[in-house]
């Protein structure tokens, strides 16, 4: 059985691989990159590495030869190609392949979901659906790492300000959903999605438990779209801001709200409380 992972180089890409030796051997795993001499440099010694650029399809069709199962890890968003393109050639080179079986990193509940971070996952399903090929959708939460401004600024008893409201997120460190990932590659059977997600939270509790991982207590601080924009333009984040009160507002609606646990199953251990994961990270 040889198992491929797309995007190894990435921190995502890399724990899923390392993930992949505690039960498989390194000459069934193929690490398909964009730049090889970089990969060989930072990816553990003994597996496979084959160039694979999303934006060449030729490139990815032989990237996949011979591979059974893929993790398909989701490319970031790129004016210069879109992600929806990208994401297309890789479902066409695997289908090409004859890949058995895909794992694919998508957003929570990309079928309902209605932000604009959403659109470019909901393609990609719909080709994978459409494919033939057998897959299952990793529905990823949000990376506790995400949210590393407010939590050190929350530590530093500093006023830490956000436009959620009471939305949840279902925060977890990257490394758990890397790790997942890696562990439905290796079911025989796997559902055909899985909503992955910590213990969910609202922003005022983060920043509170942040800042008590540090023994202060936070300043906390619920405003509205147009002040939060404005708090970030004086802050010299007015390229940014458009994003992140993006973001803000698809929390508030309720797009990360999630009560799962198809994480922990499928790590079959139990997640750390928020407050250790702070630490970890």
């Amino acid at each position: 059985m040889k198992y491929g992972v797309t995007a190894a180089t990435g921190k995502f890409g890399k724990t899923a691989v390392e993930t992949l030796l505690e039960q498989v051997a390194p000459t069934d795993i193929v690490a398909i990159v964009r730049n090889p001499k970089k990969a060989k440099q930072v990816l553990p010694a003994g597996i496979e590495i084959r160039q694979g650029d999303y934006t060449e399809l030729e490139q990815l069709e032989q990237a996949f030869s011979g591979i059974d199962r893929l993790l398909f890890i989701s490319s970031l968003p790129s004016g210069g190609y879109p992600r929806d393109k990208q994401h297309l050639n890789v479902v066409a080179a695997a289908k090409k392949a004859k890949i058995t079986y895909i794992a694919y990193t998508s957003f929570p509940h990309a079928d309902q979901a209605t932000s604009v971070l959403s659109a470019d996952h909901r393609t990609t399903e719909k080709a994978l659906q459409e494919s033939g090929l057998q897959y299952s959708f990793l529905r990823n939460n949000w990376y506790l790492e995400n949210q590393a401004d407010l939590i050190h600024t929350a530590q530093a008893g500093k006023p830490v300000y956000f436009s959620a409201g009471d939305g949840q997120v279902g925060w977890a460190p990257e490394k758990y959903y890397a790790q997942a990932a890696a562990k439905v590659l290796q079911i025989s059977q796997p559902k055909r999605i899985y909503e992955f997600a910590g213990k969910p939270h609202t922003f005022s509790e983060l920043a509170q438990i942040a800042a008590e991982t540090k023994g202060k207590q936070a300043e906390i601080h619920q405003v509205n779209d147009d002040q939060y924009r404005e708090i970030l333009n004086q802050a010299g984040l007015q390229a940014a801001a458009g994003a992140i009160i993006m973001i803000q507002q698809l929390i508030r609606q309720g797009e990360l709200t999630e009560d799962t646990s198809d994480l922990t199953d499928v790590l079959g251990q139990s997640l750390p409380e928020l407050n250790e994961a702070i630490k970890e990270i």
